[in-house]
């Protein structure tokens, strides 16, 4: 997938950070090319972002049209709202290596939600919410892996955590300025208002 989009998406976690990244190992392209219509170029960058937060299409229209609704620029809007997203919140606070990782330890109920076991990835972090480990979690191997390496990984600026126990809080919800990704949200707005 990053291959076809051209850039690094991080779907595999540390892995995009050796010499085994798939960008990496094979930079030459196949055939020719041809010349990209405006329309393509829409399509690419949408599926940028498809890809990088591992939401399927029509979870990915839902979460559009979710945004046009709220006030302000639809382009950022989408933006956080993918920010808020519950797998997205483990990625970001180090608990996972990848969003995908993030979202399998979510949906197999490792994760708690303000105190409850949350397996909806989906669902949206708002602010003062605390993301924590279950009890019964953290006895396992990949959790003791984690309280390990977890002073090493840093956290975005609108969530924090306390690194002994493991516990997350989202201070504040995300600004369009918080979000490091590359990504074009008025290529995404163009491509859905044809």
């Amino acid at each position: 997938m990053c291959r076809r989009c051209q850039d690094k998406l991080m779907l595999k976690g540390d892995r995009c950070l050796t010499p085994k990244c798939a960008i990496d190992r094979r930079k030459r392209t196949q055939g020719r090319r041809r010349r990209v219509s405006d329309r393509g170029l829409q399509l690419t960058e949408k599926q940028k972002v498809r890809y990088s937060y591992g939401v399927l299409e029509r979870q990915f229209r839902r979460i559009f049209a979710q945004a046009e609704r709220l006030p302000g620029i639809t382009g950022e809007n989408l933006q956080v709202l993918l920010e808020r997203r519950l797998d997205n919140v483990v990625y970001r606070l180090g608990f996972a290596d990848s969003r995908s990782q993030a979202r399998q330890l979510v949906q197999h109920g490792h994760i708690m939600l303000n105190g409850r076991k949350t397996d909806i990835p989906s669902c949206l972090v708002k602010e003062g919410d605390s993301i924590s480990w279950k009890e019964s979690s953290t006895k396992s191997e990949y959790c003791k892996q984690l309280l390990k390496n977890i002073e090493a990984k840093s956290v975005v600026a609108w969530l924090t955590l306390d690194r002994e126990n493991l516990i997350g809080r989202a201070i504040s919800l995300p600004t369009p300025d918080d979000i490091d990704a590359k990504l074009d949200g008025k290529a995404v707005v163009e491509y859905y208002s044809r």
